[in-house]
């Protein structure tokens, strides 16, 4: 079993570009995030934005002992119209998106962690919001079951513009994390 107290998180860098682009190329990670092989000039296009502050999405990497070991983002559904048209949730919310990219990392419980802490640490210190959101594919049965355990509860499913899948959307209010 980890050690949840080893879990951390780290502002995303430029100099952390290579190492996503190796995570966004593996086949565990294009399963459900991302959906293509990258170049690293396509990676570093990408989330450069996030990291000099174009974009007002927050980039964060996961850490476990202090190594990095995946990645996690958080933005208000506001500040993307299109995607606050499509998802249609009423409250102030930010939205969360995350992927373990080192493979001895992945299905060993993390994810709920992961997400609890990055919540209680980020989302609702940095963010003024009144829940979260999270939206994987209805397909994604392991991320569902981790979502849960952290405690988001299915909200609906909503086809996103431009996705060639749906998303099930889930939410978390600040009230159930404390």
């Amino acid at each position: 079993m980890l050690d949840s107290a080893e879990i951390g998180f780290r502002k995303l860098s430029v100099d952390d570009m290579p190492l996503m682009h190796k995570w966004l190329n593996t086949d565990f990670v294009i399963q459900w995030y991302g959906k293509k092989r990258r170049s690293l000039e396509e990676v570093t296009e990408h989330y450069a934005t996030r990291v000099n502050g174009e974009m007002l999405t927050k980039s964060f990497l996961i850490l476990y002992e202090e190594r990095p070991i995946g990645y996690i983002q958080a933005y208000r559904i506001q500040d993307d119209p299109d995607y606050s048209a499509c998802v249609c949730v009423e409250e102030d919310a930010a939205g969360v998106d995350l992927f373990i990219g080192e493979e001895d990392y992945i299905h060993r419980g993390l994810g709920a962690v992961v997400l609890k802490k990055f919540l209680s640490e980020i989302v609702f210190q940095k963010f003024q919001v009144e829940s979260c959101i999270i939206g994987p594919e209805p397909e994604n049965k392991v991320a569902i079951r981790a979502y849960e355990k952290a405690g988001f509860r299915y909200l609906k499913t909503v086809q996103v513009t431009g996705e060639d899948e749906p998303e099930y959307i889930m939410r978390i209010g600040r009230e159930d994390t404390t």
